[in-house]
């Protein structure tokens, strides 16, 4: 992937995490617990993605992912522990519910989570725009 196509990608990763994530107050509004768990997690999923791709990072797996950035962001002081933490709680969550066959999320559990995956993805949108400049 060349520089341009790279930009390219991100680009489309961070739009992609910003609908998601619209995706996932709209579930909400309806109470769609576990299906918005699912898109909260795949908003972060794909911030997280846009920014490795950036750095030229490349992974294989949802763990990978997880992984690469914990030790390239959270290890290295770029982003604090508690997104790290947020990253592995809700790829843990999705996994429940879209696997589990007999777990429910509800409000009080998911609510919770949304500003601080909006928080992530603006640190991360901000990331990439330094990055980038």
């Amino acid at each position: 992937m060349n520089k341009e196509e790279r930009l390219e990608y991100v680009n489309y990763r961070v739009r992609s995490a910003r609908e998601t994530l619209e995706a996932a107050k709209l579930l909400a509004e309806k109470e769609f617990w576990n299906s918005t768990v699912n898109r909260l997690y795949y908003a972060l999923f794909y911030a997280v993605n846009a920014l490795l791709v950036l750095n030229k990072v490349q992974t294989k797996s949802h763990s990978s992912t997880k992984s690469q950035f914990s030790n390239l962001f959270v290890k290295t002081g770029k982003f604090d522990k508690k997104y790290g933490r947020l990253l592995s709680e809700l790829f843990d969550w999705r996994q429940k519910s879209d696997y589990d066959t007999v777990f429910d999320f509800n409000s009080d559990s998911v609510r919770p989570l949304f500003e601080p995956v909006q928080e992530m993805i603006d640190l991360i949108e901000k990331e990439i725009k330094s990055s980038i400049h």
